[in-house]
């Protein structure tokens, strides 16, 4: 039994007459006569009465075209959803994300793919960029947003291009002695309680910063740990030393603190938005085109990296995309 079958059986049932059906469905009499008598010997029983008056659908006919409309309906719908699902406009999309990425850019571009994918299911999960990187190779996420390029097992595998720049900056309280200052030397670190993020998290941000202070830094050493920057500017405020971070910072002013640039300065490893060569998800490349759009110098990044295949052909064609 075919689609082809029921729409025949609803058609001779809309018209009651062999001939008018035939002509509807734009083919001749006696091959819709034949599939009807095909479909009900498949079925087992009689389901049109043929009358002088026209031909109309027995008890059992009524029964199955009842079916047969919903499963036509249920095709036709599936057909939707299946060109819904292929324009990413359906699906899911994982996302890790450190949390200084909800500064900028990911405000903007979450919002906007809200509005144009709104039925795409968002998984949002705030991770450390080791954390990220593993679970994209793992395949537990479908795109992640964290500090430099991904290193370790099966970071080859992932693609990766800068969306943000940044710089190291200081946030004391506005009770601190270097409050009121445009800028925070090297020496002047040194001999301040730190706040940084912790190692095991942003190993590229301690190394870094081990590169500023000394390998051997007992200020570095001593400092207290914070995993977010929204922690690092809270302890600060609250006295507790100095806080170094991104100057994506900049962009969360708060009350009672006071930022300050670093001098040398110092640039901190990208912010990098990763994914698996191999994914073959619409809705992620959804996602990277509304990346495109918020992020011109990203999308531009993008297309250089991925030309115009995209990812999953990108993948297949190449293995290493670092």
């Amino acid at each position: 039994m075919e689609a082809r079958h029921l729409r025949y059986a609803l058609t001779l049932a809309e018209h009651a007459h062999f001939g008018r059906a035939a002509g509807a469905l734009g083919i001749a009499q006696p091959p819709l006569s034949k599939q009807i008598a095909d479909l009900e010997r498949e079925v087992g029983a009689r389901l049109f009465d043929r009358t002088r008056q026209g031909v109309f659908p027995t008890a059992a006919g009524a029964a199955f075209l009842s079916r047969a409309r919903r499963a036509l309906d249920e095709i036709a719908a599936a057909s939707v959803d299946a060109a819904r699902a292929a324009r990413g406009e359906t699906g899911q999309l994982r996302l890790g994300f450190i949390a200084s990425a909800l500064l900028e850019p990911l405000p903007d571009v979450l919002g906007r793919f809200g509005r144009e994918r709104p039925d795409v299911r968002l998984e949002l999960h705030e991770m450390a960029t080791s954390r990220s990187t593993a679970a994209l190779v793992a395949g537990e996420l479908d795109v992640a947003i964290g500090l430099g390029r991904p290193r370790g097992i099966g970071a080859e595998q992932l693609v990766s291009v800068p969306i943000g720049h940044d710089h190291l900056v200081a946030v004391v309280s506005s009770t601190h002695p270097y409050a009121g200052q445009s800028s925070v030397d090297v020496d002047q670190l040194r001999r301040q309680p730190l706040i940084v993020a912790p190692g095991e998290d942003e190993p590229a941000v301690v190394t870094g910063l081990r590169t500023l202070l000394g390998k051997d830094s007992q200020a570095l050493s001593g400092a207290t740990v914070a995993r977010d920057i929204h922690t690092i500017i809270g302890l600060a405020a609250c006295g507790m030393g100095v806080g170094l971070g991104p100057s994506r910072m900049l962009t969360a002013p708060r009350r009672g603190t006071w930022f300050c640039e670093v001098t040398p300065r110092t640039p901190l490893p990208d912010l990098a938005l990763s994914f698996s060569a191999r994914d073959r998800s619409p809705a992620l490349n959804a996602f990277l085109d509304v990346i495109r759009t918020n992020c011109p110098d990203v999308g531009a990044a993008l297309d250089h990296r991925l030309g115009p295949l995209g990812p999953q052909e990108e993948g297949d064609r190449d293995s290493t995309p670092t």
